[in-house]
C-alpha cells in the first residue's frame, strides 16, 4: 500500500488479492508466450503481435469485464497513445524505477472523481520483449507503420517497460 494511505476494508482486500493474482498470471502468460515466440527464431512481425501481445490485452479486457474493473498497460514510452500513463502512474513509475526491487503497491485513489483502490505492477523487458522494443532503427516494420507515434524503444533487458494498472471501485 502507498506510504499515508488508509488501510483496505475486507471488500478491498479480497478483490485486490484476486486483482493481484491475475495480474501475476498474465505476466507470466506474456513471459511464456513471448520466450516461445523467441525460441522459435521467426523474425519480429504483425504475427510475433498476435501470438503475444494481442492475447495479453484480450485477457486483460476481459478480466475488467468480467469483474466492473479498469484494467491497463500504461507507459510513458508506450507505442499507442492510448496507453499513455496518466499522471498518478507517472509519479508512482518514479518509484519503480527507483527502486526495482518494487514489484508493486497498492493505493486509495478515484479516478473520474469515483473512489477506489488501484494496483499497479511493474512489466520489465526480457530479451524477447528487444524484437520489437529494442534499437529504434531496428524496429520491425509493422511496428514503424502501424504505430507512427511509437515511442516505446531504446529498451534494454531488465527496463521497466511500464505498469499493470488495476483500478477496482468502491463498492458503496
Amino acid at each position: 500500500m502507498a506510504v499515508g494511505m488508509q488501510p483496505l476494508r475486507g471488500q478491498d482486500n479480497t478483490a485486490i488479492g484476486t486483482a493481484v493474482t491475475e495480474i501475476e498470471r498474465l505476466d507470466v502468460l506474456r513471459s511464456q508466450l513471448a520466450a516461445t515466440f523467441a525460441q522459435s527464431g521467426a523474425p519480429a512481425n504483425q504475427q510475433a503481435f498476435a501470438e503475444v501481445c494481442k492475447p495479453v490485452g484480450q485477457s486483460m479486457q476481459q478480466l475488467g469485464t468480467a469483474n466492473g474493473w479498469t484494467v491497463r498497460q500504461l507507459a510513458t514510452k508506450n507505442q499507442n497513445p492510448a496507453n499513455a500513463a496518466d499522471p498518478e502512474a507517472v509519479r508512482h513509475r518514479r518509484r519503480f524505477v527507483q527502486d526495482t526491487s518494487i514489484m508493486s503497491l497498492t493505493l486509495r485513489t478515484a479516478v473520474n472523481g469515483k473512489p477506489g483502490v488501484r494496483s499497479l505492477r511493474r512489466i520489465t523487458v526480457e530479451s524477447s520483449c528487444l524484437a520489437c522494443h529494442g534499437a529504434r532503427a531496428s524496429r520491425p516494420s509493422f511496428v514503424v507503420s502501424n504505430y507512427p507515434k511509437d515511442r516505446a524503444f531504446d529498451f534494454r533487458t531488465g527496463d521497466l517497460r511500464g505498469l499493470y494498472s488495476v483500478f477496482i471501485p468502491s463498492k458503496p
